[in-house]
């Protein structure tokens, strides 16, 4: 069976949403998919029943050992006003030394910093939990 869990990332600013994010566990790989989300901790498992797989959906390569290049990257599916996920796969996918599959689904907060560096430490805090 492959695994697959939900996580909530919380927001302690009003500003920023809190985040639902699906996370499988593949060999060498993660598939991550984040949305903001407005039901609580408790019921974040239904949140991606109502998001969009295809909104904004990259892979990236880790770069190969002992070099600090970036790894192969590509997106698979993008909006004409949003390309995030692209560059946010290949800084986990260097980070991990794994294959990232990246889909975010955040429409309206795409060009607030403030959302999009929120939502990348909660994705890294979540992943670093599955790494140990």
């Amino acid at each position: 069976m492959i695994p697959t869990k939900v996580h909530y990332i919380a927001s302690d600013n009003p500003s920023i949403p809190a985040f639902a994010l699906q996370i499988t566990q593949i060999v060498d790989s993660y598939m991550l998919w984040a949305s903001p989300t407005e039901l609580f901790e408790g019921d974040v498992e239904r949140a991606p029943l109502s998001g969009s797989l295809c909104r904004d959906w990259a892979c990236a390569m880790p770069p190969k050992a002992g070099t600090t290049a970036t790894g192969a990257s590509t997106s698979i599916y993008r909006t004409s006003n949003s390309d995030i996920s692209i560059s946010m796969a290949q800084r986990l996918a260097r980070r991990f030394g794994k294959q990232i599959f990246l889909s975010i689904d955040i429409q309206s907060y795409a060009g607030k910093l403030e959302v999009l560096l929120a939502l990348e430490k909660g994705i890294l805090q979540a992943v670093k939990t599955l790494e140990k």
